[in-house]
């Protein structure tokens, strides 16, 4: 008797509770002990057979490489979560009035170890000074000589590599700053040159011209007295 293939596709939509609906191989299975006889050569049957059987190849290699993952390390993860902590402090800083930066800074004082070094440089970059700036270049610069400091040298490398671009910037705009201090200078002279001169012109035409010089009038000829 040929096998029912709607009870065929009844059971491969079937689901076992807590596992899901019932593989094509094993439906394939259950309906050739049903019917005691071959399961037909029909393309779309075979087609779910092999689906099915890649399926749970892939499966068994997903989970025997699941099992044989190597757990992470101490190392990696004490790294992974100082930089956690560098980023929580980089966001809360960031949002820090000058005020509590400065404070943030002196609470910190010399910043012995490697992990106040970095939060002592995020606080003066945030201070947008040149020298602020270049203190926080060398603090990442001690803690990227220090060895015992490796799990926080990845993050030194990303800040120095941010504060180098930061430096570029401030000192351009000093020397542009700078540039147009000197032309306001020039400026100033020029102004005061120019009223000066205004002032020479006021005073000389404030002036009255002098009243010419009368002329003498000479004697008019007497006659001479006659003798006597």
């Amino acid at each position: 008797m040929p096998p029912n293939t709607d009870f065929f596709s009844r059971l491969l939509a079937h689901r076992i509770p807590g596992r899901g609906a019932i593989p094509a191989v094993m439906a394939a299975a259950l309906l050739v002990a049903c019917t005691g006889g071959p399961v037909p050569e029909r393309s779309a049957n075979t087609a779910a057979v092999q689906a099915a059987r890649a399926a749970a190849t892939a499966a068994e290699a997903a989970r025997a490489s699941a099992s044989q993952s190597t757990p992470l390390s101490e190392a990696v993860v004490f790294a992974s979560g100082m930089t956690l902590r560098m980023l929580a402090y980089a966001e809360r800083v960031r949002i820090m009035p000058p005020a509590e930066l400065t404070q943030e800074a002196s609470r910190l004082g010399d910043a012995a170890s490697p992990e106040a070094q970095i939060q002592l440089s995020l606080v003066l970059s945030q201070l947008r000074q040149l020298p602020e700036l270049i203190r926080a270049q060398e603090l990442l610069a001690r803690v990227l000589g220090n060895a015992d400091a490796q799990p926080l040298h990845p993050l030194a490398r990303l800040l120095a590599s941010r504060y180098a671009e930061q430096r570029r910037l401030e000192e351009q705009l000093d020397k542009q700053n700078q540039q147009l201090r000197d032309v306001q200078r020039r400026l100033d002279q020029t102004n005061e040159r120019l009223e000066a001169l205004k002032a020479i012109e006021r005073s000389l035409t404030s002036r009255q011209p002098a009243a010419p010089a009368s002329v003498p009038t000479p004697p008019a000829n007497r006659p001479r007295p006659s003798a006597p």
